[in-house]
């Protein structure tokens, strides 16, 4: 979702002027530390510029700016990076503790409906969609035919009898291209497909250990038997149509709630008002803290098209069907690299002084100096109180303990190789 370098302060908003030819993706950890120094990302995804593309709104919009919400423009919308006075640290161990609320009504959602949907999306992905249970989802890569990443995205089974897929904001029109691309070609074929973009939905992603005291008088559903990347449509807040997923970007227990657009702040302001537990609203740079502590991939930063799932370790989203059929884009590439090992690892790092930084796309040396990698996100860890980050370095230096270096304002810094994720996950999985 960002990487390109746009090096400039911010106090609130960021301006639209910084961004000439390009569309504003995401920020890393890196980029928000947490005194509010917003260092802008973006990423050239057109060349129209964006004096051209107005900065489309959520349907939370105006409930953000009520509540104080500091909006910058992000993957085309404009988007809270945090609320008042609140810091993105506080506001970071305050999810790991309690329970804060997301909009992440930005996501692209869509419904892929018949007969042969699954064929079709196995077409794109290397996800095993068929041997999902029925309101189950995963993780899953679209991936293109050198075995590089166009993006990665959640594909749910649902007993509706449709897939429902929420994919990134930063990479909307690049999917959405592409997906019917391939629809068109495969539907000429014969096959039996369609495409619904669900444009008055929003979604909310609810995270944190109070999620389920908070959420579960508010639903019609039992949470506990809601395990982690299961779905259910339900009522929330009394609202029918609601469709609650039991995943997030954070690493802790929670859930995403697709909600009707035009019920969307009502059904905020009663999560809010629980008093099971303390629900405080979080924006962007929250976000982006703690996936960085879950070692989880930013699209943009850490995975994109010249990096295979392989490499990024994600070799867990391809299923095991799928190995043995070898049918989806890039198999050739991303099997063989599976059977004898790619040439380079995404791997994460513990550092001591100044934080190495994805933006600033921070050299990672060995011990005498020689250039091997560079860092793709990095900053310091709320909860670790250390310098964390993930990076790419030859697979010969993936190694667990292995001691690194990395270039931080041409200074030489002690890195090593450490295992992610960085806090340990807390999905529930009801084991």
């Amino acid at each position: 979702m960002a990487s390109v370098n746009l090096l400039k302060k911010a106090t609130t908003i960021v301006p639209s002027s910084l961004l000439n030819e390009a569309r504003l993706s995401f920020v890393s950890s890196s980029l928000l530390p947490f005194n509010f120094r917003s260092i802008v990302n973006a990423k050239v995804t057109t060349h129209r510029s964006l004096s051209q593309l107005p900065l489309k709104r959520t349907c939370l919009y105006d409930f953000h700016v009520a509540n104080q919400g500091k909006m910058v423009p992000f993957a085309g919308f404009e988007m809270p990076v945090q609320y008042g006075n609140h810091s993105i640290s506080a506001s970071h161990i305050h999810t790991r503790e309690h329970v804060s609320l997301f909009d992440v009504s930005h996501m692209l959602q869509t419904k892929v409906f018949g007969k042969d949907r699954e064929k079709f999306m196995e077409s794109l992905v290397v996800g095993d969609i068929q041997g999902l249970c029925i309101n189950q989802g995963t993780l899953t890569l679209y991936t293109n035919d050198n075995g590089g990443i166009i993006d990665d995205l959640i594909v749910t089974k649902t007993e509706q009898e449709y897939l429902y897929v929420v994919s990134n904001s930063g990479c909307i029109d690049k999917d959405l291209a592409h997906v019917q691309s391939k629809l068109t070609k495969f539907q000429k074929q014969g096959g039996d497909v369609h495409l619904e973009i669900l444009t008055d939905r929003g979604l909310v992603a609810v995270q944190g250990p109070g999620m389920m005291q908070i959420l579960q008088p508010l639903v019609d559903c039992d949470l506990s038997q809601l395990t982690f990347m299961t779905s259910t449509i339900t009522k929330v807040c009394n609202v029918s149509d609601c469709r609650v997923t039991r995943c997030g970007y954070t690493g802790e227990d929670g859930v995403e709630i697709s909600v009707p657009a035009n019920k969307a702040v009502d059904i905020v302001k009663e999560i809010l008002a629980s008093k099971e537990d303390d629900v405080k609203l979080a924006g962007l740079g929250t976000r982006d803290t703690l996936r960085l502590e879950a070692g989880l991939c930013l699209y943009g930063n850490d995975i994109d098209e010249k990096t295979t799932p392989i490499e990024a370790g994600l070799a867990w989203t391809i299923g095991k069907q799928r190995r043995e059929t070898g049918d989806f884009p890039g198999a050739s590439i991303i099997l063989k690299q599976l059977k004898d090992k790619p040439l380079k690892r995404r791997v994460g790092l513990v550092s001591s002084g100044a934080p190495a930084r994805g933006e600033c796309h921070t050299s990672v040396l060995d011990q005498n100096g020689n250039w091997i990698g560079e860092v793709t996100s990095g900053g310091p860890s709320p909860c670790l109180k250390k310098n964390i980050a993930m990076a790419y370095v030859p697979s010969e230096y993936a190694k667990l303990g292995t001691k690194l270096q990395c270039e931080v304002r041409n200074k030489q810094i002690p890195a090593e190789v450490v295992k992610m994720p960085f806090v340990p996950a807390k999905y529930f999985t009801k084991k």
